[in-house]
């Protein structure tokens, strides 16, 4: 399975009851950046991105297949970031990423984008090997719980990056 497919429709607006999931757009620049310099956001990601990374991950980021921007519906503010990466961890599995500005932790927002868009992979691609991951640190139990609230199941447990890691999965469809 790969974007390349027509199963995996490009570009796409996903909607959720508070929440729009659209593609990046250059407006939505500043809001990225600081998701991925801010440490409390990049805790159990191996810290703020330096910024020769930073720089090349600004220009590259508009647009791109998979990574869509986290708004609210109400006034189409920009709190966070979903990326879809398919055969991601192995065929035919595509792994599934968020990031959220912490003023909007604890509202439900990022259950509400992770569940929009594991549904919509789930949907858009053949239901019987539609198979999605997530993998956090072992440490990060506000991901982990987040996980569990929208029906993933923890499969594996390894070491990545010098830290421990555990991996979700939302299986194809029928078999939850």
């Amino acid at each position: 399975m790969s974007w390349s497919s027509s199963t995996f429709p490009w570009p796409a607006t996903l909607t959720a009851d508070r929440l729009v999931l659209r593609p990046i757009e250059a407006d939505d620049v500043p809001v990225m950046s600081r998701l991925w310099t801010d440490a409390d956001v990049r805790r159990h990601l191996g810290g703020p991105v330096d910024e020769e990374t930073l720089r090349m991950r600004e220009q590259r980021c508009v647009g791109v297949r998979g990574a869509f921007s986290v708004t609210l519906r109400t006034d189409g503010s920009v709190i966070g970031g979903v990326q879809l990466e398919p055969d991601s961890r192995r065929a035919g599995r595509t792994e599934v990423s968020y990031q959220l500005l912490p003023e909007h932790w604890g509202f439900g927002y990022g259950s509400e984008a992770v569940a929009a868009a594991v549904a919509w992979v789930r949907e858009a691609a053949a239901p019987e090997s539609a198979e999605v991951v997530a993998v956090t640190q072992e440490a990060n139990v506000r991901s982990r719980r987040l996980l569990e609230s929208i029906g993933m199941k923890q499969t594996e447990a390894f070491v990545e990056w010098g830290a421990a890691q555990v991996l979700y999965v939302a299986g194809p469809v029928g078999r939850r």
